[in-house]
């Protein structure tokens, strides 16, 4: 039977791979961000759109970060280093609030038409909301849906357009989601990690 399940086996595991990859060029070269709909378009012009074995996002974001490397090794790194640095200004200012920065921008795939993405983290709902009037910062607010403890709970959540043009999303977690373990620092990483990986002082 192993035998028999093989050839099904490994056709399917090559689709997925060549739908990551196509998804990859797709935000690569087209500026989609969300995988989702990359991948979706990419099972549609590959003739695939009723598959049941689209790639993960890790999976396209591997094919992404080799993309990226093949074809754009001139202008990505360059595009990357601003994003980050404009982040790291972000996380600086809003220190108080234990910013994490989180995404693409943190694993190396982001492009120029990426989003910074950050978690804060206070007790008070009001306070970043507060920070930002105070700063007079021109933000949209809104509200993101996110686990936390294990369930799932509706936080405030503000996006800040910089003088770039980039946007970053913000979302504010309560201070016990902080110390809760889930902090990975290949996914999240603080002040100090970002001026490390740019190779920058932190500021005290």
């Amino acid at each position: 039977m192993a035998k028999d399940r093989s050839p099904h086996v490994n056709r399917r595991d090559l689709m997925r791979e060549q739908l990551a990859h196509q998804a990859a060029k797709l935000m690569a070269e087209d500026g989609i961000t969300d995988h989702a709909f990359a991948k979706r378009k990419a099972a549609r012009q590959m003739g695939a759109a009723d598959t049941q074995h689209l790639p993960s996002n890790q999976e396209v974001d591997e094919a992404l970060h080799s993309y990226r490397v093949l074809y754009q090794q001139n202008s990505h790194p360059n595009i990357l280093r601003q994003l980050r640095e404009e982040a790291l200004t972000t996380m600086n200012m809003l220190a108080e609030f234990h910013p994490y920065l989180t995404g693409s921008v943190l694993r190396g795939t982001a492009g120029e038409h990426s989003d910074i993405n950050l978690m804060l983290f206070s007790d008070d709902e009001k306070a970043v909301l507060l920070f930002l009037l105070k700063h007079k910062l021109e933000f949209e607010d809104g509200e993101w849906k996110v686990q936390v403890s294990g369930h799932q709970e509706t936080v405030p959540s503000y996006t800040l357009t910089g003088e770039s043009g980039v946007q970053t999303h913000i979302i504010v977690l309560p201070e016990n989601a902080r110390h809760s373990g889930s902090r990975h620092p290949e996914t999240h990483a603080d002040i100090a990690a970002v001026a490390k990986i740019l190779g920058e002082p932190v500021s005290s």
